[in-house]
């Protein structure tokens, strides 16, 4: 990614190839997305996705709350077109639409959500676009709103930024082997100069942790945190209320997991 200024439907097709190798365990990360849904599994509540890619999250999100209703956004007509066929049989809980995440023209559709979640998108915004971003989903969320965001962070020292190159690399080195069987992903994974702290781009612009953390507390949320991090992929956000959901317990990070495997497997289920 490293020569890109710009994503495409070559970018798009690039990541679909290299995503099993170069997402550190996605599994895991879902998984954990989930677990920290602040509802109980029968609780109705309303969800977006921004840039949902393959519809991979999308999928296990309503496949683990029956009651959920969701809408995923992608920039990218083939990755809607593949999140709409992932979620087809869900019927009238899923919807997909077209969204630019550099305009504001959107906005509307965050207007009493209860959930907005993003994996790998946010990076791609400078530090102003994304506070504006994480005040206008601040503003609109409903009081019960949460905000749960997987990406890329920066390193704000030398010796964090090897580490999450070198960590990186490990990881897609090791998921290349267990997921294909051979080093061929992890290759093309290494040539194509995916690891963002080995190769620094234009386009994509990840910021620290701390700020945007501090960020999203400015931005409305009561109680922010990081919840998971490896290779420099971090799972953090914020809550709008500082009480625990009163309807009862959310999934377990077991359940979880299995909805995670669950949402992945159905890659194989698609040309």
């Amino acid at each position: 990614m490293a020569d890109d200024t710009v994503w495409s439907e070559e970018s798009s097709e690039l990541y679909r190839q290299l995503a099993q190798v170069a997402v550190p365990v996605r599994d895991e990360q879902i998984a954990t997305l989930l677990t920290l849904l602040p509802f109980g599994k029968d609780e109705p509540f309303r969800a977006i996705e921004l840039a949902s890619g393959e519809g991979f999250l999308s999928h296990a999100i309503l496949d683990s709350f029956p009651n959920a209703k969701l809408l995923a956004l992608d920039y990218e007509q083939s990755m809607r077109e593949q999140t709409a066929q992932r979620l087809n049989h869900f019927g009238e809980r899923a919807a997909v639409a077209a969204f630019d995440m550099l305009s504001d023209d959107w906005y509307g559709v965050l207007n009493g959500v209860d959930c907005v979640v993003s994996s790998l998108c946010i990076h791609h915004l400078s530090g102003d676009q994304k506070q504006m971003l994480y005040r206008a989903i601040g503003s609109r969320l409903t009081s019960r709103g949460v905000l749960l965001i997987a990406d890329l962070v920066a390193a704000q020292r030398p010796e964090a930024n090897r580490l999450f190159a070198a960590a990186w690399d490990k990881s897609a080195e090791a998921q290349s082997s267990a997921q294909t069987g051979s080093r061929a992903a992890y290759d093309q994974f290494v040539e194509t100069r995916w690891n963002y702290y080995l190769h620094p781009d234009p386009f994509d612009k990840p910021s620290p942790l701390f700020d945007q953390l501090r960020w999203l507390n400015a931005a409305g949320f009561a109680v922010v945190d990081c919840f998971w991090m490896q290779a420099g992929h971090a799972i953090f956000g914020g809550y709008k209320a500082r009480e625990a959901n009163p309807n009862g317990a959310t999934i377990s990070y077991e359940d979880a997991l299995t909805a995670a495997h669950q949402a992945l497997s159905t890659a194989y289920n698609q040309s």
